[in-house]
């Protein structure tokens, strides 16, 4: 049974996630598999982004609100992307 994860990610502490996670809520994700980071996007530890990819198998999906949420940088995003596609993740 194929499963949705969510992930949100603020680059700052006076952001908030509240409009990410509703859109996560609303395509799908139970609150439970909604992951989540408050860090700056050069940052290299998002213990929430590792959190989410764990669990990915095969016919999963990883929902992003944006993906500029995702990618700290181009580099990042495009490897990030491309591992999720080899390991058949959508």
């Amino acid at each position: 049974m194929s499963m949705l994860i969510g992930y949100a990610r603020v680059s700052t502490h006076e952001q908030h996630l509240d409009l990410q996670r509703d859109a996560l809520l609303k395509a799908g994700v139970a609150a439970k598999d909604i992951f989540t980071d408050t860090v700056t996007g050069i940052k290299s530890e998002r213990p929430g982004l590792h959190q989410a990819l764990s669990p990915l198998r095969e016919d999963d999906t990883l929902i992003v609100w944006r993906l500029d949420r995702l990618g700290r940088s181009l580099k990042h995003l495009i490897e990030t992307v491309t591992t999720l596609k080899e390991q058949g993740v959508a």
